[in-house]
């Protein structure tokens, strides 16, 4: 891809001004509608989110190093269980690559000043803030036991916990997650710039949009669900327990035609990412461009028709486990297409190793175990066996920490340098990447061997089956080296801020818009709309391009020694 644009200013990286350093004031960060500010300050506190649910995960593997629990009490237990997923789940995964870097760079991939509706875009970070200090206020007030998943009717009628609280707070983030998505179609249908069509865009685009759409049309069904179960544990209208004439099993089709959907939510930007990043490091176009891209709608709209492969054992009927598990089946094909797709664009590339796609190797390996375990769990025979055991829980963290986290990684290490116009250590880079696919392998693949074993999950007291222990010390191991897997980047991003060499436009050599902006970018993005003249990743035209600029140079050199 090429555009033709305006020279930026020939002033001093130190000097000129930016997004960063157009204010320091506090006001105008908390004012801003500058898209690149604000997922900054999405950064920032998804991190602060991030660091809450990791902190529960730490007490929940600690307590399992022994059958008989060493310090926490059941329900305590209870609640650190549903701390922790309730923060991942609604504050960190869903939230995290959209709300993040598509807010930082969808509008610069497309050649857009910013999103479509500024004011709305810093209007979801203050829904989502207040969003998370209600479930925060829950969770410190005595917190939840319900699980993430808020199962009727223990979380209407009998949990004693902040159940209504924190579902105002999910409820109120879900309208930052619509708000985004919303922001995000109106801007690609409308700001794309001249030349940038259809099947110019980039694949991260092309994801980011599918994802919206399903953030549209599926997050208003678990708003309104949960909506329904603050209104029967509040007032005692019968809706979902069967003591006041509700249905529990309606809880659990509402809930799961949303919450499927919402693994692509997490899933599909971090396939976006990747195929930045493998595009960007083996210096080819992504094999099978119109397939990846067709895929992600093929994930977005297969991925309603599959909730009821969650409910094999609720009582459904027979025959419609049958017709789920075969759709489950069926949308495993694009996920497939993709990951084939990416391999053979790595295969007779030119494969620059650095850390963004040490990243996404990382990401294919986990991305892989946890697509091919998610056959297990729709297949009717091995789930009736699997469902509600540790098989499951490692089975989507592989999917949810493994993909969507090393998507988050490989994004932040790849546009970190465009972001603050830094550079950060390659080699710690390198290094956290090892410790997160290893630690993470470590942590979660005993948890397959415990599912199959029969270990079920939310279960802290195991003395019935000592012989469990084993599993659960290697996987306790496995949470420290993959927690400081996590921590690291924490230490030499933040030091490159003060000490690391200025990025320049574009340090990886990469083709899509966003490398033709200064690093930091300037306010507007873009001095000049640019003209989009090339398809995406057309790494042949700026190799040919570098080549001639090089040859040119040599030429003047040879003629500036035969003249001396």
């Amino acid at each position: 891809m090429s555009a033709t644009a305006a020279r930026p200013e020939e002033l001093d990286d130190a000097t000129r001004p930016n997004y960063l350093n157009v204010s320091h004031t506090i006001k105008s960060w908390l004012l801003t509608q500058d898209h690149k500010r604000i997922a900054v300050l999405y950064l920032v506190s998804i991190s602060f989110f991030f660091l809450l649910g990791g902190l529960a995960a730490s007490m929940i593997r600690l307590e399992l190093t022994s059958p008989r629990g060493v310090m926490l009490e059941s329900e305590t237990y209870n609640k650190m269980f549903s701390a922790h997923g309730i923060i991942m789940v609604f504050l960190f995964l869903v939230p995290s690559i959209p709300a993040t870097f598509g807010n930082f760079a969808l509008p610069m991939m497309i050649g857009a000043k910013d999103l479509a509706f500024p004011r709305l875009n810093l209007l979801s970070w203050y829904l989502y803030m207040i969003g998370g200090g209600l479930i925060l206020a829950a969770l410190l007030m005595g917190g939840v036991d319900t699980g993430w998943t808020f199962y009727t009717p223990y979380s209407s009628m009998y949990s004693s916990g902040h159940v209504v609280l924190a579902i105002v707070g999910v409820f109120i983030a879900g309208f930052s997650s619509i708000f985004t998505g919303l922001n995000f179609i109106a801007t690609v249908h409308k700001m794309r710039a001249p030349g940038m069509t259809w099947f110019r865009m980039p694949l991260f685009v092309w994801a980011m949009y599918a994802t919206s759409v399903i953030i549209v049309l599926g997050t208003p069904v678990v708003a309104i669900t949960l909506a329904l179960v603050a209104v029967e544990a509040t007032m005692g209208v019968g809706i979902f327990s069967p003591a006041l004439g509700g249905d529990p099993v309606l809880f659990q089709h509402m809930f799961w035609f949303y919450s499927h959907p919402a693994v692509y939510i997490m899933i599909l930007p971090s396939m976006g990412v990747m195929s930045e990043l493998i595009a960007c490091f083996s210096r080819k176009r992504i094999f099978g461009y119109h397939f990846v891209a067709f895929s992600s709608l093929a994930i977005a709209g297969l991925g309603f028709i599959v909730w009821g492969h969650h409910m094999f054992t609720s009582g459904q009927s027979t025959f419609q486990s049958l017709v789920f598990s075969l759709i489950s089946f069926v949308v495993a094909v694009p996920s497939a297409v993709k990951t084939f797709n990416w391999m053979a664009t790595i295969y007779k590339g030119n494969v620059d190793l650095r850390s963004p796609m040490i990243f996404a190797l990382g990401f294919l390996g986990l991305f892989v175990v946890g697509g091919l375990t998610g056959l297990y769990l729709a297949s009717l025979a091995t789930d009736v066996h699997l469902q509600a055991t540790y098989f499951v829980v490692a089975h989507f963290h592989y999917i949810m920490v493994g993909g969507a986290m090393m998507g988050f990684l490989g994004a932040l290490h790849y546009w970190w340098p465009k972001m603050t116009g830094k550079m950060y250590s390659d080699n710690w880079a390198k290094i956290g990447a090892a410790l997160v696919f290893v630690g993470f392998n470590l942590t979660f693949f005993p948890q397959f061997i415990l599912g199959y074993l029969g270990m079920p999950r939310r279960y802290h007291y195991y003395d019935f089956a000592p012989q469990w222990q084993a599993y659960n010390i290697m996987s306790s191991a496995g949470a420290s080296v993959l927690a400081l897997g996590y921590i690291l980047p924490a230490f030499y991003l933040l030091h490159s801020l003060k000490y690391g060499k200025p990025a320049g436009r574009n340090p990886w050599g990469a083709v899509g818009l966003e490398w033709q902006t200064e690093s930091p970018p300037d306010t507007h993005n873009f001095h000049e709309i640019p003209i989009v003249t090339h398809e995406a990743y057309d790494y042949a035209a700026v190799d040919e391009i570098e080549h001639a600029q090089a040859q040119e140079v040599m030429k003047k050199e040879a003629h500036m020694g035969s003249d001396e």
